[in-house]
């Protein structure tokens, strides 16, 4: 009696490697890209490409829909590989389960063939054929090819010369009515070793046919599906975005023709666009006040420098049109030379505020605040002394930032001019530097003066607005707009606000706020 350590080589399953079924795909893939890469290419070159462009709505040659086309591509070749995969990993597994099944079969009959010989095996194949519910179909034959048992007249293939071989084929199922049906089978035939005889181990595939070609269907169905909706959506994504941007188009073109107030729709989204649109009308605001700026100081130098010059000329034809003394002609020139000197001051301060829009004054660096504060409160004391004004000044020690020394300077020297000139005769004016709880520096002066309007403190930061009551005082108009640009350099503000003076003598607060290093 022999029995059998191991599985013989003819009953070893044929199954096919996942990397086999997928090696076709991968191909399919690589040809599919190549061949769409070479149909772009080709098709650009043809003439009549140009007038198809221009027939194409306005949204479809954009680039956003040209992304989105590709996008939904993707998405469509993304699920039509998922549904391939699905589809042939489906039908490996139900493959795999029958080669398995036939396979535990065949070592059934092997068992019997290997311990009782011909005469066991053919005892074997009787039983089975006589069990009822059996799925599986047999055929045995001798070494002569007369049939043995088996369920068909004979074997639908020529058996292999050894080892074994897998058939694929057709047979009528008699059914209860006396019709026959044809239905599809999978099998293996076998040649028998020590005997040349065959066995073939059949089993019906028409429930796995059907199953199959249910996958495949849907398969079918699925794709096409998959593709529409993922093109539909594409194409209303690339029309929303289309129509954004043809709104900021819109709006960019008015801003063109002159209408400086039109600015870029924001909904409220916090997409793309309205991050965009919000940094847009940020631009668009600060273009529409340097325009604005630059229309005034146009207006603003010709007003000012008019009567300076006026009186210098006057001044001037005054002195030709008479024989002068030498302490005459003397007093004429220095009095002309103060009044150029007003010019030259007024042209220099337009530069300083230009250099300082442009970004290219002013170095930032750790700074201490607190001893240029106290410098410029010793230079101001006698100033105030000698105007009959009280002067008091409170520095808080260690106030560090990053700034420019000389311009932080200039706009403090400027707050402390302004509160001498317009501060009246036993006035009161105070300069604090303090820190704030929010992390920044308070650089104040308070002066007991008459104050500026509510309704003005936006416009004096203006280049040379002036307030009427001081337009017989010695200035530019220039003063607080450097304040505000130094402010603005440094990432600071220019708070103006009411002092602590009387309702008729309210006084100004002017606040430099800084952050702190």
């Amino acid at each position: 009696m022999k029995t059998p350590l191991q599985l013989p080589a003819w009953l070893a399953p044929i199954v096919p490697d996942k990397a086999q079924l997928l090696q076709p795909l991968r191909i399919l893939g690589r040809g599919i890209r190549a061949g769409w890469r070479g149909i772009g290419r080709g098709l650009s070159r043809l003439p009549f490409m140009a007038q198809i462009k221009k027939a194409m709505p306005a949204f479809a040659r954009t680039t956003t829909f040209k992304l989105t086309i590709l996008y939904s591509a993707m998405i469509a070749a993304f699920f039509g590989a998922l549904l391939v995969y699905l589809y042939y990993s489906t039908v490996y597994y139900i493959r795999a389960e029958s080669e398995n099944r036939i396979t535990v079969e065949f070592e059934q009959l092997a068992n019997a063939y290997y311990t009782g010989g011909m005469e066991r095996l053919s005892q074997s194949v009787f039983e089975r054929m006589t069990l009822s519910g059996s799925q599986f179909f047999y055929y045995l034959e001798d070494s002569s090819g007369r049939k043995i048992a088996g369920h068909f007249p004979r074997l639908p293939a020529d058996p292999p010369t050894a080892g074994m071989k897998t058939v694929y084929f057709d047979f009528e199922l008699p059914q209860a009515d006396g019709t026959n049906t044809l239905r599809p089978a999978a099998g293996r035939i076998v040649r028998l070793r020590d005997n040349g005889g065959a066995l073939m181990v059949a089993f019906d595939t028409a429930q796995q046919t059907v199953i199959v070609g249910r996958i495949r269907n849907a398969v079918y169905v699925a794709m096409p599906i998959a593709l529409i909706l993922s093109l539909a959506g594409g194409l209303l994504i690339s029309r929303g975005a289309a129509k954004r941007a043809d709104e900021l188009a819109k709006t960019t073109e008015a801003v063109m023709g002159g209408e400086l107030g039109r600015r870029m729709p924001v909904r409220g989204t916090g997409d793309e666009f309205d991050r965009l649109a919000q940094r847009l009308n940020a631009m668009l605001d600060q273009i529409q006040k340097l325009v604005e700026s630059s229309r005034h100081t146009g207006n603003a130098i010709a007003h000012d420098l008019r009567s300076p010059l006026t009186r210098l000329r006057n001044r001037l034809e005054l002195a030709l049109s008479k024989p002068l003394s030498e302490d005459a002609a003397n007093e004429t020139l220095g009095t002309t030379l103060s009044e150029v000197d007003r010019v030259l001051d007024t042209f220099n301060a337009i530069l300083r505020l230009a250099r300082l829009d442009a970004g290219s004054e002013g170095t930032l660096a750790r700074m201490d605040l607190s001893g240029l504060a106290e410098e410029l409160a010793e230079l101001f004391d006698p100033a105030c002394e000698e105007a009959s004004l009280s002067f008091k000044s409170q520095v808080a020690k260690n106030l560090v930032i990053l700034g420019d020394k000389d311009l932080i300077g200039q706009a403090l020297a400027n707050l402390l001019d302004n509160a001498v000139k317009y501060t009246p005769s036993g006035g009161a004016i105070s300069f604090t530097a303090s820190r704030t709880p929010d992390g920044m520096i308070d650089l104040t002066v308070i002066d007991s003066g008459p104050g500026i309007p509510v309704d003005e403190r936006d416009k004096v930061t203006q280049r040379f607005h002036r307030l009427d009551s001081a337009r017989t005082l010695p200035g530019s108009g220039l003063g607080l707009a450097l304040v505000e640009s130094v402010a603005e350099l440094h990432r600071g503000e220019l708070i103006l606000d009411a002092g602590n003076g009387l309702p008729e003598t309210p006084g100004l607060k002017a606040t430099l706020r800084l952050p702190r290093a």
